[in-house]
């Protein structure tokens, strides 16, 4: 059994629950997460249409959009990022305070869209370790809602320890992948 499941309703007041300070601070966590949007290109407006009343990212607890990356917990990258701004996004990133959640919003942050040009980086996580990938151009809000959905839920299920040992395995596997090609 374990450890997030020990929340148990009182017998004798059964308006009292009892349970893991952990999982209350992990709940809390989930539904208070401030993003940090970077956006470039035509996903950005996909993410002001899900601020917006119709879809209400406020439900999720993340309407605060932070444009301080000391003060953000997840960074949203909304649309094309070139080799130019790679620097920026690596530096806002390296600014955040841990834990620090990477959400890739649309084809063109995911895997460079349809830019498959000497300018355009093709994909984030050749230069960040990212969370939750988002399919698409541009992605509908809803899946820009479902996203901070999985991120949420990741966030109540996972330890501190597991968290850095994700963040160690995708920076491993993001310098297998910036690793040069020697060509014999």
């Amino acid at each position: 059994m374990k450890k997030s499941a020990n929340i148990m309703k009182n017998k004798s007041n059964p308006f009292f629950v009892t349970g893991l300070v952990s999982d209350f601070l992990k709940w809390g966590q989930s539904y208070s997460l401030w993003p940090y949007p970077f956006a470039t290109a035509c996903c950005g407006i996909e993410f002001m249409a899900t601020a917006a009343a119709d879809f209400d990212i406020s439900r999720f607890g993340a309407e605060r959009p932070s444009f301080s990356p000391r003060q953000a917990d997840v960074v949203i990258v909304l649309g094309t990022v070139t080799y130019k701004m790679a620097p920026v996004l690596r530096h806002v990133y390296k600014q955040m305070a841990d834990p620090k959640f990477v959400i890739s919003v649309g084809a063109c942050a995911s895997s460079g869209g349809m830019f498959d040009t000497y300018s355009v980086l093709q994909g984030i996580d050749r230069i960040i370790p990212v969370d939750v990938y988002i399919p698409g151009c541009p992605p509908r809000p809803e899946a820009i809602l479902d996203s901070l959905i999985m991120l949420q839920k990741k966030l109540r299920t996972q330890s501190i320890e597991e968290r850095r040992e994700e963040v160690r395995e995708k920076i491993k596997i993001m310098e297998e992948k910036n690793k040069p090609v020697v060509v014999e």
